[in-house]
């Protein structure tokens, strides 16, 4: 069986005070309607920290206060980033397609691409993760580098179908984090709402 998930990259989050965050072991946290609230509150954390860039010229200056701060960048910048991507296992091999360097969670439609006969590459030395389309097959490579790779390959029917169940997966987590920033942002709640929308590329939970 494959199985695909939409992914953030994570790193460790101590020291950080802002609100409820979860420990996450491991590299990568699946996005998703299943979520915990200190969960969903280490995702926008880290969707927040990716976006945590001084400000330029073209934007207003860093607020001084710790919260706002922080998201700033989320609030701010007219185009978002989030590290991560999607991550694809056969379960019958145990072979896992992770996102690679280059890669962002904003940029997971590109993978519609595939299917129209676009090579994708995710990332470079040291691994550099390929998708491309040979016939009526869709082959995963973990690096395309290595001549002996592990691959996933997979029909263009069951990646339209996967794709589509990382779109309600991403709508799903989508509409914890509003219900989540209901809460624990409520000064910030509609505009942290539509920042997370729009870095997944989805429209605002309730439109």
């Amino acid at each position: 069986m494959i199985v695909m998930q939409p992914v953030l990259e994570m790193y460790a989050s101590d020291g950080f005070d802002l609100w409820p965050v979860a420990e996450v072991r491991s590299s990568f946290l699946p996005l998703s309607g299943e979520l915990s609230p200190s969960e969903v509150g280490t995702a926008v954390m880290r969707i927040a920290g990716c976006n945590d860039i001084d400000p330029d010229g073209d934007r207003p200056p860093r607020p001084a206060a710790a919260l706002d701060s922080f998201l700033h960048g989320l609030l701010t910048f007219d185009t978002l980033f989030a590290a991560g991507g999607l991550r694809v296992t056969d379960t019958s091999t145990g072979v896992t397609f992770l996102p690679g360097c280059c890669d962002g969670l904003e940029d997971w439609r590109d993978w519609h691409q595939v299917v129209d006969g676009r090579v994708l590459g995710f990332g470079h030395d040291p691994v550099s993760p390929t998708a491309e389309r040979f016939g009526d097959t869709i082959r995963l490579t973990v690096d395309a580098e290595q001549s002996d790779s592990p691959v996933i390959e997979l029909g263009v029917p069951e990646l339209r179908h996967l794709l589509a169940g990382v779109e309600r997966d991403l709508a799903d987590f989508a509409a914890l984090a509003a219900d989540w920033a209901s809460r624990y942002l409520p000064g910030h709640s509609a505009a942290v709402t539509a920042a997370v929308a729009r870095v997944l590329d989805l429209p605002a939970p309730g439109l």
